[in-house]
């Protein structure tokens, strides 16, 4: 999936929870590749104009995974999924300050598979995402893992099964699964 040497990444996940300081400053350029992938597979959906770009992105990401607290990542695998979902809150938060300059309009139905999220223009949209997957927690959290990093970290169905642990038809089933109730839930929302 990734370029980096697991071995290594997990070292240093490891090293960093037995209290060693400077595994952060050694693992940032380790997983940086990775990082630039994840965030240039969800800003490609965006239009040129948009005020985050790929650097921004990975730089803020990597900010919230180390500010200030323990981190508790178990090994490189759950490192890149949390970082997916650290990616997914900086871009609902962007869309959430574009959203209140702009004040209106009516969300429309967004498909999962075929979404060209900007930023600019649809931030109402990624809003709604982002409520919908919190009800979709409430009954399942592996499929928000998986809208995570199939939708907001551009993850294919390989990567997304490495990443969760799970097979490739499993990852498959709840791609289905969570689409529906995530359409579902936007239908309802947009009426």
């Amino acid at each position: 999936m990734f370029a980096s040497d697991r071995g290594e990444v997990t070292a240093l996940l490891v090293a960093l929870r037995q209290g060693d300081g400077s595994a952060l400053d050694r693992l940032f350029p380790v997983v940086y590749d990775e990082l630039r992938l994840l965030a240039h597979r969800q800003l490609r959906r965006h239009r040129p104009g948009d005020t985050l770009n790929t650097t921004a992105l990975v730089h803020e990401a990597y900010l919230k995974l180390t500010d200030g607290e323990e981190p508790g990542w178990n090994d490189r695998n759950h490192f890149f999924a949390v970082a997916a979902t650290a990616m997914r809150h900086i871009l609902v938060d962007a869309a959430r300050r574009r959203s209140a300059t702009k004040r209106g309009g009516g969300v429309a139905a967004l498909s999962l598979d075929e979404a060209r999220v900007g930023l600019a223009a649809r931030s109402a949209e990624v809003i709604a995402v982002d409520q919908a997957l919190h009800s979709l927690g409430r009954f399942d959290d592996r499929l928000v893992r998986t809208v995570e990093l199939r939708f907001f970290a551009g993850m294919s169905v390989e990567e997304t099964a490495e990443v969760l642990e799970v097979s490739e038809r499993t990852v498959k089933r709840d791609w289905r699964k969570a689409r529906a109730f995530l359409y579902r839930t936007l239908a309802e929302g947009a009426a």
